[in-house]
């Protein structure tokens, strides 16, 4: 079972950190802490909680927001009323995930935190390639995902041409590592552009075999 997302929600006002925890909590794969009031409190709750990611207002009684999103190494959504480019611009530049203006109903946090999740997911691997980089990006900021194929899924297309292969003599053949391989030939699969059979051995776990697909 994967662990749940944890999230601290940071504002003065307790009506709104209540109705920002409790939208939260209403998404899969999350959970939200008790709310923080000031930078203080949310210093002290980090420490404690260590959470994933941070829902922060920027007008906070004892400073700003955006100035605590800057000292921090944890992903951050600015929420505030303030519309001005310049504060856009500064919560952007202090390493902000996203923006989003208050006030603003349950769905469009919802559905940030689903793209963030997805961001999040895209961004697991140890080494990225980057058209990995470029679609973790466009998830996150709510662009539509580039279709178009990267250069290591070409590599692999026409390393396999009308054969079929197992992800080490793909990975051998292309001279990439094979869990390189493995990834790409599994995201090619999941879009029909390969099609995947298990061969058995006299013992073992089955050998995935990969063949472009004809469909």
């Amino acid at each position: 079972m994967t662990t749940a997302l944890r999230v601290l929600v940071v504002d003065d006002d307790f009506r709104v950190a209540g109705l920002h925890r409790d939208a939260v909590d209403a998404v899969p794969g999350f959970r939200a802490l008790e709310p923080a009031r000031s930078l203080a409190a949310a210093r002290a709750s980090i420490a404690d909680q260590r959470p994933d990611l941070l829902l922060v207002d920027n007008y906070l009684p004892d400073g700003e927001g955006i100035a605590l999103v800057r000292t921090l190494d944890i992903d951050a959504f600015v929420l505030s009323a303030a519309t001005d480019a310049a504060t856009v611009r500064r919560a952007l530049r202090a390493g902000a995930v996203g923006y989003l203006i208050k006030p603003f109903d349950a769905r469009s946090l919802r559905e940030r935190l689903e793209r963030y999740a997805r961001y999040r997911n895209v961004l697991d691997a140890p080494d990225l390639e980057q058209d990995e980089i470029d679609r973790a990006l466009s998830i996150v900021h709510g662009e539509p995902a580039t279709t178009a194929r990267s250069a290591t899924e070409q590599l692999i297309l026409a390393t396999l041409g009308g054969r079929e292969a197992s992800a080490g003599e793909v990975a051998a053949e292309c001279g990439i590592s094979r869990a390189t391989a493995q990834r790409h030939l599994s995201a090619l699969a999941a879009r029909g552009v390969v099609d995947v059979r298990l061969r058995y051995g006299s013992t073992g776990r089955p050998e995935h075999r990969y063949a472009a697909s004809r469909g």
